[in-house]
């Protein structure tokens, strides 16, 4: 079983920069593919990008390409997404994904763990 634990998230100014981090443990984290997802109140979870067991692999949901990176620092078992230029759509709660697969997926029912979520806010 592998355990997820988010770090980061909070406030922040409209068009404002932040990074969440996820540390993963349980499991080799380099045979698990990572995935980021959210979810706004009232909405289904979303997903947000994901990022193979290498690192070489990554996709991204169309609202965000090009404003957020995900990446990952196998020697440090956590995986990071940097957010940029934040909107007010990305106010959501944020959750890591973890599977023990090659590549990610963007489907939140091919993961099994999760992390707790944390709470984004881009606000003026």
């Amino acid at each position: 079983q592998v355990q997820l634990v988010q770090f980061g998230g909070g406030l922040v100014q409209i068009g404002g920069s932040l990074r969440l981090s996820c540390a993963a443990s349980g499991r080799p984290f380099s045979s698990l593919s990572m995935g980021w997802f959210r979810q706004a109140p009232g909405t289904e979870r979303e997903f947000v990008a994901t990022i193979g067991r290498t690192g070489s692999s990554v996709d991204y949901a169309g609202s965000v390409k090009g404003r957020f990176t995900i990446s990952r620092d196998n020697a440090k078992n956590t995986v990071y997404l940097q957010m940029t230029n934040l909107r007010p759509e990305d106010t959501a709660v944020y959750y890591c994904a973890a599977r023990e697969m090659l590549f990610g997926s963007s489907s939140i029912y091919e993961y099994d763990s999760w992390g707790q979520g944390t709470q984004v806010t881009a606000s003026s």
